[in-house]
């Protein structure tokens, strides 16, 4: 007995000691993994509660853990108000990361803590409040009476699980909208890869303000001596540029180390090498998305912060919108905007438009069609300026259209984001349908079935 006790008393001191091993080694050097988990937790919830006014607890739940990687249930988070800052660490201690809140600028992911190093932000100005118009000049709505919609719209089939918004805006007004539980008109949503739609039409705006041209080359001063010398700001915007960037999300990788572990995303991206040449390969980047931000910031200078808004946001009402930056100041123009259901169909009624509010030109001449025309490397998949050609193909076969099937008009392209957020803009139709939610891919929801119905409803 005494030698079994003792044996015992080996194998809990040996326990104890490789679990304090462990402990200590996930302290100093804890895997990227953690490190990313982390990262992303801190930043989903940081700008759900301070930009959209959501409870942390219900977003960390719901948001983060439920649909998400395994690791991410034995992530915990801490809200610091006063701080305007949201941490997050593997059992709160493990691989910590730290988001900082600004107003106006939503929320930064600081991965290496270091708060200092993050700008200031300008101070930004509340928007006016809408007027009791009707939308898109003011708040109130003319629903259409027409059953056909009112009964897609109902249809949960339709309008997908986990249905945040659906706004139907036909011939500039809306017609039909809903909201999911605990979301309405009010909330800001995030729209993933749609924000890739807006950051394309913020460079538009700057070359109408003849601070940046499609044509110039080399787009950063590093890539002057090299082959990336070929590359052009409209390589960029096709996702031609021939760069090496890895875009899978659930574990390590180019865009989920860039997102949520760089504090320079664009110098990150930046420094990927070529692997084709320019025009030559499609290959959709988050990475080439930051980059662009970084370009058209260059360009305007001083004002960068605040052009945004100034530039394209004021001008056609998206007073909700918010763009976030890096821990460096730069916009993440791949990932981070937020804005009310209502907004975000304000832009694509705007894109629907010809990139004109209100009798105004914001956009070059030409601009929204040189969007929506094939990028050649693409192979009918995308546009030359951030937009899909076809609606998204969750559950589609290797080499099939995922629009196969489904009666849609010739004319019709996207904006598509992460999770189950989609903008379909049909101009020959002067229709825009906006869906947001929380509906993984693996799910196998099509937008294209909701908005194929509202085409024929609404022709």
């Amino acid at each position: 007995m005494r030698f079994i006790s003792k044996v015992l008393r080996w194998l809990l001191g040996f326990v104890a000691v490789a679990l304090a091993g462990l402990a200590l080694w996930l302290y100093l050097a804890p895997p990227s993994l953690i490190r990313v988990a982390a990262g992303y937790s801190a930043k989903i919830v940081c700008s759900n509660v301070f930009v959209a006014g959501r409870d942390a607890e219900r977003v960390l739940e719901l948001d983060v853990q439920a649909p998400g990687h395994p690791i991410l249930k034995f992530i915990d988070v801490d809200v610091d108000r006063e701080r305007r800052t949201v941490s997050a660490g593997l059992l709160g201690v493990f691989g910590r990361s730290i988001a900082v809140a600004h107003e106006g600028f939503g929320c930064a992911t600081v991965a290496d803590g270091d708060l200092d190093a993050v700008p200031q932000m300008p101070a930004v100005e509340t928007p006016a409040a809408l007027t009791t118009g009707i939308w898109p000049d003011g708040i109130a709505v003319e629903p259409s009476q027409d059953p056909a919609v009112v009964k897609i719209l109902d249809d949960k089939a339709l309008t997908g699980p986990g249905m945040r918004a659906v706004v139907v805006v036909k011939n500039g007004r809306i017609v039909g909208e809903r909201y999911g539980e605990g979301f309405t008109l009010k909330t800001p949503l995030l729209g993933w890869s749609m924000t890739k739609s807006v950051n394309a039409a913020i460079v538009g705006t700057a070359v109408k303000a003849g601070k940046l041209s499609l044509d110039k080359s080399p787009v950063f001063p590093s890539w002057a001596e090299e082959t990336r010398a070929a590359i052009k700001v409209a390589d960029l915007m096709a996702m031609s540029s021939g760069l090496e960037f890895n875009e899978d999300y659930g574990d390590v990788t180019d865009v989920t180390r860039m997102l949520y572990l760089e504090p320079d995303m664009a110098g990150f991206a930046e420094d990927k090498p070529a692997v084709a040449a320019p025009g030559t390969l499609f290959n959709y980047s988050s990475g080439t998305a930051v980059m662009l931000s970084r370009v058209w910031q260059d360009a305007i200078g001083a004002e960068a912060l605040t052009w945004p808004r100034n530039a394209l946001f004021a001008p056609i009402g998206m007073t909700s919108a918010v763009l976030e930056t890096d821990a460096r100041g730069t916009f993440v123009g791949s990932s981070y905007l937020y804005a009310t259901a209502r907004d975000w169909a304000r832009f694509g009624l705007f894109i629907e438009q010809d990139g004109v509010w209100n009798g105004t030109r914001i956009l070059p001449e030409g601009f929204v069609s040189m969007m929506r025309a094939e990028a050649a490397a693409s192979k009918g998949e995308y546009g030359q300026g951030q937009v899909w050609l076809h609606g998204p193909d969750a559950g589609t076969p290797p080499g099939e259209d995922p629009d196969r099937g489904f009666d849609l008009p010739d004319d019709t392209f996207w904006f598509l984001g992460h999770d189950g957020q989609s903008t379909a803009v049909i101009p020959s139709q002067r229709l825009v349908v906006v869906r947001l939610g929380l509906t993984p891919s693996k799910l196998g929801y099509k937008p294209q079935a909701m908005v194929a119905a509202l085409a024929k409803a609404l022709p």
